[in-house]
């Protein structure tokens, strides 16, 4: 199925939260490559749209699979829609470490600066199996490394200090009543 179609349909399914075994352990590699998959990805697009999202790696709907979908912008502004199977983040042998703020669909209403390279290559493969290079600065950049996190079984707050984990769960637990465990289906 062609991006364009993954894109415009797919029903959105509930996000997972922090702390669901399936978001803390690595996820289990794509080897199928067809329908069964694009309805996932169709999903997954559909339900990132709905929670406003950048990405949305699919152990956050609860699916323990290697794939992740992105929709945001990179440094110049230029908006970026696709996919990532089985993905490796290639990062530059000096990186240039940049303080962004960020935040998690798994643990909505709470934003703290993270630091991750400015830079990023994210090697992979597409919804059909053939073998896909994305490389992202800004916005893009930070996704392709915070999505295949994800995938690794590292969530955001693994980046983080003791204080700062606190202070993004103080966050969400304040947020917490706009967002029920439905959202944002």
């Amino acid at each position: 199925m062609p991006l364009e179609e993954l894109i415009a349909s797919g029903t959105p399914r509930p996000i997972t939260r922090w702390g669901a075994p399936v978001l803390h352990r690595p996820s289990e590699p794509v080897t199928e490559f067809g329908p069964e998959l694009w309805n996932l990805l169709c999903d997954m697009f559909a339900t990132n749209a709905a929670a406003d999202g950048a990405g949305l790696a699919a152990p956050q709907i609860g699916v323990d699979l290697a794939v992740f979908v992105y929709d945001c912008h990179d440094i110049w502004g230029r908006r970026h829609q696709g996919l990532v199977c089985n993905p490796r983040i290639e990062l530059a042998a000096s990186p240039v470490e940049e303080d962004m703020l960020e935040g998690c669909l798994s643990l909505p209403g709470a934003y703290l600066p993270v630091s991750r390279p400015d830079f990023a290559v994210c090697h992979g493969q597409d919804q059909f199996g053939q073998p896909i290079t994305v490389k992202g600065t800004g916005v893009l950049g930070r996704c392709l490394q915070h999505e295949t996190d994800h995938l690794n079984g590292v969530v955001m707050e693994d980046h983080l200090t003791a204080a700062e984990r606190r202070d993004l769960r103080r966050q969400h637990r304040k947020a917490a009543k706009r967002y029920p465990d439905t959202w944002p289906a």
